[in-house]
């Protein structure tokens, strides 16, 4: 099927302004707020000042141009100041039950990643500390735009860049030596690390001298010591064994969980490229790339005492990343805080001469802040996912057990809710607005949520069912004349936005915001609900049944398939 822009340009094309190319006439061009407007609409306010004449006499005009010539449209109407183009309504009807027909969840895919490689680092969770409400965002964020990706023909890499290196790990193993065991670790897992790694801090308010201890003690990872290593793999090891329990749940696999650590002796040769070409600054003893030229602060790669920092860390993965993968585009899902750090890092590339520096974006998300403050593993102010997983998914059971008590794999369905609900709430706003965590919000089943969508999709295949299938479609296509029975608004409506699922995933990624596929699905599920009411589909004469069913189908594929993009499963019985 043409997408948006191609059908654009198509009518781009019919509407011949003088001075105004056919370009910047298709973008002016857009979709009507209510279907029964038209399919699409040309604003000829933005026309005025060029053609000199009021908007409706020029929509007028336009019109009594298009018609004069051959066209695809079944209705052209100028409309207070604005040109409404109709296409054909069964014909598109047609196109679009076939293709899904034939498709099934192929239906939406896209050949224009082929031959590219998009790196997305995402998620990055911390070694000896749970996962917690903090990392859902960038998790869900990056896990939907990967798969996205690959619905559209790329190959997306996902990359867990692990926090697994600092001095962190100096003061676990002072606090492991004073105030943890072995056994504590094998039963309470990562919580017995937070644990000590809180008191660690609130001792060394009153004891400063466990700070030295720290180093010393990272010192001795940095150089290999026996115990130090033991202690420094076991915490890793269980770290990955217990977050690794949540990625399954939440339906998340990594190509890579190369972090910080992979990157140490790769930094060597990126510094003594960066002195090479007069790029680095001793300031304080401190090596830096001065970046006042372009308005802001120095890039710090090397501390006077000799440490090396987050950014020549960043600076080794990126240039591995480009030499291994040979990206098309290289993705940072990190939180906005960070905007400065990837401004400076991709600056530094660029003076480095690297023309790849233009492929690396930075993908900022808001912040996630309790209802009491911000969050800090420091001070063991934190909500972990754990949790609240689990209690979304005991509140699904629950009005699962309420309204649906015969439900067969109750607890199976109640999981795909509860996870469901949770990773719908993170991704249904903008990426870039803050959000203030209450499990009031998390827990609300109500409304534009997960449970809505998936439960339409459980009635459109409940309904397929009741149907005996698609077979009989498949063998023998709908006829115009039952593509006819879809014509009204409740059909019409729905035919226009199943046909935009393949351009809204590729605006997703445009944008780089998977909350356009999440709010995709709620309209197509309201859609369908409002048709549904409207018209009879099982019960229906023949020709309106099998094209009810049809589009039931098509309904069914895009609602299964824009919720598995965004990382919710969907039931099919609730």
């Amino acid at each position: 099927m043409q997408n948006t822009d191609e059908k654009k340009m198509q009518i781009a094309a019919l509407v011949a302004v003088d001075g105004v190319s056919e370009e910047e006439i298709a973008s002016y061009i857009m979709l009507p707020p209510d279907n029964s407007l038209g399919d699409y609409a040309l604003p000829c306010f933005r026309l005025a000042k060029t053609l000199r004449k009021s908007p409706q006499a020029i929509a007028e005009e336009l019109k009594a141009a298009v018609l004069s010539r051959p066209n695809p449209f079944s209705a052209v109407e100028a409309v207070n100041g604005y040109l409404n183009f109709k296409f054909d309504r069964t014909a598109s009807a047609g196109k679009l039950l076939s293709e899904v027909l034939e498709k099934g969840s192929g239906y939406g895919s896209g050949d224009e990643g082929e031959g590219k490689t998009v790196c997305i680092d995402y998620s990055s969770i911390n070694i000896a500390k749970p996962f917690h409400i903090g990392h859902l965002s960038s998790t869900v964020i990056g896990a939907a735009l990967y798969r996205m990706y690959l619905k559209r023909g790329y190959k997306p890499v996902g990359i867990n860049h692990l926090g697994d290196w600092g001095t962190q790990f100096g003061k676990l193993i002072v606090a492991y030596k004073k105030w943890g065991n072995d056994e504590d670790i094998e039963r309470e897992g990562v919580l017995a690390l937070t644990k000590i790694y809180v008191r660690f801090h609130e001792e060394a308010e009153t004891h400063p001298e466990l700070e030295d201890e720290a180093r010393a003690w990272f010192k001795r990872i940095e150089d290999g010591d026996p115990e130090a290593m033991r202690l420094y793999k076991l915490f890793k090891e269980k770290t990955l064994a217990e977050v690794g329990k949540v990625y399954d749940r939440l339906g998340i696999k990594f190509d890579s969980y190369n972090g910080e650590a992979f990157y140490n002796d790769k930094m060597a040769p990126i510094l003594e490229r960066l002195e090479s070409q007069n790029l680095i600054t001793v300031s304080d003893g401190a090596k830096i790339v001065d970046l006042k030229e372009w308005g802001m602060s120095p890039c710090l790669l090397v501390k006077a005492d000799g440490a090396t920092l987050y950014a020549t860390r960043d600076l080794a993965a990126a240039f591995y990343r480009k030499k291994t993968y040979d990206f098309y585009k290289s993705l940072y899902v990190v939180a906005y805080q960070q905007n400065l750090h990837f401004k400076q890092l991709f600056k530094v590339i660029e003076l480095m001469g690297e023309s790849w520096y233009k492929d690396m974006v930075h993908v900022p998300f808001g912040m996630v802040s309790l209802e009491d403050g911000t969050m800090s593993t420091r001070k063991g102010k934190v909500v972990w996912l754990k949790d609240v997983l689990d209690r979304a998914v005991e509140k699904a059971g629950e009005i699962i057990r309420e309204k649906n008590e015969k439900l067969a794999d109750a607890a199976s369905v109640a999981e795909q809710v509860g996870v469901g609900s949770v990773v719908f709430f993170a991704l249904s706003n903008n990426r870039i607005k803050d959000i203030v965590f209450s499990y009031d919000k998390v827990l609300n089943f109500d409304g534009e949520t997960a449970p809505y969508v998936q439960y339409t999709n459980a009635r459109a295949q409940s309904l397929l069912k009741k149907a005996g299938g698609i077979a009989s479609l498949k063998e023998t296509p709908l006829s115009e004349e039952e593509l006819k029975t879809l014509e009204g608004r409740e059909g019409e409506e729905l035919v226009a936005l199943l046909s935009r699922f393949g351009e809204t995933v590729a605006d997703a990624l445009a944008k780089y915001e998977p909350s356009v596929v999440t709010r995709y699905v709620i309209d197509v599920a309201r859609s369908f609900n409002r048709y549904y009411l409207a018209h009879r589909i099982i019960n229906a004469p023949e020709k309106e049944r099998r094209a009810g069913i049809a589009l039931t189908y098509a309904v069914h594929v895009v609602l299964e398939e824009g919720l598995r993009l965004i990382g919710v499963r969907a039931p099919e019985e609730m």
